[in-house]
């Protein structure tokens, strides 16, 4: 049982539940140092700027298809942070660091529900781990993203991330969306399933706007919010079930649109899932597409995103998991991963 856990638990009625903590209170236990928090609102200028087209550098967001392993996440991050330095002036490099994962029917939903990998489901000590985690990675340096699956776990984890993803399942979603227009950071939102655009570009459309909708207050009370609205937005290149969208065509006619919508064309190709057939060892076909279009003058494309862990591919949850290696998603491996960034510093 987490030290929270301790403090919240009460005699619970047979209704399967039991409290949790308020993000006020996890924020509390676990703070966000004041230098640390300074240097993720630099973060988060820098990626507006990016997106916005003020800034020229190309932002990569990678790491794991979900962390898992405290030891192995620790470990890629030092050397990732070790890269974003060395790349500072051509590359943002941002830390993949999903919590969540979304099912179509069951499977892991990842660190933040189930820390222990056992069907334990403990939410209460997933909050507290997920929090520690990326709390330990920020301190190294480095900006982080993650995938915001649940409105109400965001809340307790906004003051860490600089970059957001709305998955392609969730983008639809006009939660989803009201959420986005509050949060202190930019959201991308991902393509449909169907490699659709046009559910990604409303997206972003109603994001950009004020919303007044249901959330939940940092004291875990249910309340009105009012948000401003979010401009700063990009549209998410993952392909669909009809094959990849990261090729001069597609790319051409999703800035097209964007333009058409009113809003900044600023894509990011994400070089997994549809676009590489599911099949990690074509990432790095992507990212050369990617190169290519950017040193022919494409200026709508803004970043790239890469699933990437310290061991290629992927394993089942066991009693004895290779360290450093996926349990979701397959992963490239870290010797590719440093040379791809290579590469994409070499573009600039």
């Amino acid at each position: 049982m987490s030290q929270l856990q301790e403090n919240q638990q009460e005699s619970c009625p047979a209704l399967r539940s039991k409290p949790l903590p308020s993000p006020a209170e996890l924020k509390q236990a676990f703070p966000l140092e004041s230098d640390v928090a300074d240097q993720i609102a630099a973060y988060r200028s820098e990626i507006a700027e990016i997106v916005s087209g003020k800034d020229r550098r190309l932002l990569v967001v990678l790491g794991p298809c979900s962390l898992s392993c405290n030891d192995a996440a620790i470990d890629y991050a030092e050397r990732l942070a070790e890269l974003r330095r060395k790349y500072s002036d051509t590359l943002c490099i941002v830390m993949r660091a999903y919590l969540e994962k979304p099912r179509t029917t069951v499977g892991w939903k990842g660190m933040l529900y189930d820390p222990q990998m056992d069907d334990s489901n403990d939410l209460a000590i997933g909050l507290e781990a997920s929090r520690k985690l990326l709390l330990r990675i920020a301190k190294l340096g480095l900006p982080l993203a993650t995938e915001a699956l649940n409105p109400l776990a965001i809340s307790y984890l906004d003051d860490l991330v600089s970059w957001v993803a709305i998955g392609a399942r969730t983008t639809e979603s006009q939660t989803h969306r009201e959420m986005a227009s509050n949060l202190p950071c930019t959201v991308g939102f991902k393509n449909g399933t169907d490699g659709g655009l046009d559910v990604a570009i409303n997206a972003l459309l109603s994001a950009s706007r004020p919303h007044s909708y249901l959330g939940m207050s940092e004291d875990g009370r249910i309340q009105q919010v009012v948000s401003d609205g979010n401009a700063s937005g990009q549209l998410v290149l993952r392909g669909g079930k009809h094959g990849t969208n990261y090729d001069e065509v597609h790319v051409a006619q999703a800035k097209k649109q964007l333009i058409e919508a009113g809003l900044k064309p600023s894509l990011v190709v994400d070089c997994s899932h549809e676009n590489s057939g599911k099949d990690h060892q074509k990432q790095a076909l992507v990212v050369e597409s990617v190169i290519e279009q950017r040193s022919r003058g494409c200026e709508a494309l803004k970043g790239v995103m890469l699933e990437s862990y310290i061991e290629a591919g992927k394993q089942s949850i066991s009693s004895d998991m290779r360290y450093g290696q996926s349990i979701t998603d397959a992963c490239i491996g870290w010797t590719e991963t440093a040379e791809l960034l290579e590469k994409l510093n070499r573009l600039s």
